[in-house]
């Protein structure tokens, strides 16, 4: 396992390797195409790990920390930047049909939540984490702004409860 900046990076990486899901890491600092204003690329944002899939699409996953109190009373907060949704976007021109842009939002709970909260949980170290993805394709059709200033885009609740899914479920649809 490589190391980790933050804690989500390492836990989804342990998901990760704990199914057997091949995967490879994205690494921040020896971005392999180099942007430049020929290739449109300025400024693209890289996305955190090309995750390969039995039976679908492979996944060029983002993944989104987010902390989450594990009671049914707080909504899941699903934002992202619109840069976060372009870059992403570009990378699946770039990688062509094969592959697919998605959003992995990886909630740590405070505890172990709930049965009914979440329905792919798992602990690492001495945290719990619960993962939901939602494809690019899905995530762009729904999104709503939510802040001008920060330049930030958010599913509305309703949508995020209907589109989002286990991670699982992308990657092997029988599971």
């Amino acid at each position: 396992m490589a190391q980790r900046r933050f804690h989500y990076d390492a836990a989804f990486e342990h998901y990760l390797r704990s199914k057997a899901i091949p995967y490879v890491a994205v690494d921040e600092a020896r971005r392999a195409l180099q942007s430049n204003s020929k290739s449109g690329l300025t400024g693209l944002k890289n996305f955190d790990f090309v995750v390969y899939s039995q039976n679908g699409p492979n996944l060029l996953v983002d993944v989104k920390g987010r902390k989450h109190a594990g009671s049914s009373g707080r909504s899941t907060q699903n934002w992202v930047t619109a840069e976060d949704v372009d870059s992403l976007q570009k990378w699946e021109g770039l990688f062509g049909p094969d592959f697919r842009g998605a959003f992995v939002f990886l909630f740590w709970c405070e505890g172990q939540p709930p049965d009914a909260l979440f329905q792919e949980v798992y602990a690492f170290g001495d945290k719990w984490y619960a993962v939901q993805a939602v494809l690019l394709s899905d995530y762009r059709q729904h999104m709503r702004k939510r802040s001008e200033k920060w330049a930030t885009v958010a599913l509305p609740t309703a949508a995020f409860d209907q589109i989002a899914q286990p991670l699982i479920r992308l990657l092997r649809p029988t599971a």
